[in-house]
């Protein structure tokens, strides 16, 4: 039987790993990896991790000097990378733009009137891009 590598972590870099953080944490419940908590003493570490309530590692963020941002929809700077989250129904849909909004989500996109697969876009404070759609 063959063996395959199993996935740890989804990395993301960015200009500020703590922002990011913060803001995924926040968004999708998550909590930090012991060690990674923000601390009034500690100085600002450069790699990230956050774990779901299992304590399995979920999303990790890369601190960078300089990242440019992706210009998505258009290809100048392309995405590379983005992040696809469900949720069951469009008032769930809805709330979670909203919730993804106040935490500092940009909308990109605004697809929630498709009636085969309703769905926004938005970036997150670092200019990645992800998805909410209803699953």
């Amino acid at each position: 039987m063959p063996r395959y590598p199993t996935l740890l972590q989804t990395g993301l870099d960015t200009e500020d790993a703590r922002e990011l953080a913060e803001f995924y944490r926040r968004l999708l419940g998550l909590a930090y990896r012991a060690g990674d908590e923000p601390e009034p003493t500690q100085s600002e570490r450069d790699w990230l991790v956050l774990v779901d309530s299992n304590g399995g590692r979920a999303l990790a963020f890369q601190q960078m000097v300089s990242l440019p941002r992706t210009t998505w929809p258009t290809s100048d700077v392309p995405m590379q990378l983005h992040l696809d989250m469900t949720v069951h129904d469009l008032e769930e849909l809805h709330e979670q733009r909203r919730r993804a909004e106040d935490l500092g989500a940009q909308l990109l996109l605004d697809r929630s009137t498709d009636p085969d697969e309703p769905l926004y876009v938005l970036r997150d404070p670092a200019g990645h891009p992800f998805c909410l759609f209803v699953h």
